[in-house]
């Protein structure tokens, strides 16, 4: 599972990484463009800023097998930097401590939803939900007595809801749909993203099932596999190579049983091309090229 999580980690951080938070007014404008499920009335009202995802796979298992459910996303958190004057605090345009520069920026903290001994039969008669929750908050951090980060987010509401179908004696469709259900009203796309499910995925995983592959799936299941209607996302077999036991969902297309190669520095788990070049300038020369890719015997 530990391979799991990395592969999921690396799919969370995509879009974040790829886009480094510059002072630049471009990338800042677009920035969280990555698996985004937007508050319904912004994504009503958008195009191409969903509201809604879907996953649909199909499931070899039997009716007392039971599935496990991770969604998990980033929550859009604001870091502003103050120092205080007269008993209050005032926002400044940046701030060196010991030698460090602060600089207002957006940050991003991961969340996660799960339910677990999830039995398919239970899941044959009806929806079990998923509630997204998040209040919001708002942390100090204090720079040696000289000023203090400010970090805040605001509330963000959802619903994960799984359910099953059972196609034929020993084969199951199981579907997950995510929907943000923020209250959120307004027309502010910098506004919409601190209530949006950012980099938003899910795994899904059955000890004693088996899912089936959607890219390559076995002749006899090829329609009911193209019959799965998958919204924003791609599932595809994660795990060692010939493991059928988990998927991972995400709103990029990977092949089954992806890897992260090991000349990557970063959490990005698919090709590197020249916009990670371009757009991440930290690495040092050695490490950029290492990241040019490396030819394997298969």
């Amino acid at each position: 599972m530990d391979h799991v999580r990395r592969i999921a980690r690396a799919v969370l951080y995509e879009g974040y990484l790829l886009w480094p938070n510059r002072r630049s007014p471009v990338p800042d404008r677009r920035r969280w463009t990555f698996g985004g499920v937007h508050p319904e009335s912004y994504g009503r009202a958008h195009e191409g800023n969903p509201w809604l995802t879907q996953t649909q796979c199909l499931l070899e298992a039997h009716g007392d097998d039971v599935v496990d459910v991770h969604v998990r996303f980033l929550h859009l958190v604001t870091c502003e930097v103050a120092v205080r004057r007269e008993g209050e605090l005032v926002p400044v345009p940046e701030l060196t401590v010991g030698g460090t520069r602060h600089l207002p920026r957006e940050e991003a903290k991961e969340r996660e939803v799960a339910e677990t001994g999830l039995r398919l039969t239970d899941l044959l008669s009806g929806p079990v939900r998923m509630e997204i929750d998040v209040p919001p908050g708002q942390r100090a951090e204090w720079l040696d007595g000289e000023g203090v980060l400010l970090r805040g987010w605001e509330a963000l509401s959802g619903l994960a809801e799984v359910f099953a179908e059972r196609l034929c004696e020993g084969l199951f469709r199981l579907t997950v749909r995510v929907a943000n259900t923020s209250p959120w009203q307004g027309d502010s796309r910098a506004e919409a993203m601190k209530h949006t499910l950012v980099s938003a995925h899910t795994v899904v995983s059955s000890p004693g099932g088996r899912f089936v592959s959607l890219m390559e799936p076995p002749d006899g299941l090829r329609t009911l596999a193209a019959g799965c209607h998958n919204v924003g996302t791609w599932p595809v077999l994660v795990g060692e190579e010939g493991d059928r036991h988990t998927m991972l969902s995400a709103p990029v297309i990977l092949y089954d049983h992806p890897r992260i190669a090991p000349e990557s520095g970063t959490f990005d788990a698919t090709e590197i091309d020249r916009l990670l070049t371009l757009s991440v300038l930290s690495p040092t020369p050695e490490e950029l090229m290492r990241l040019h890719g490396t030819m394997r015997e298969t």
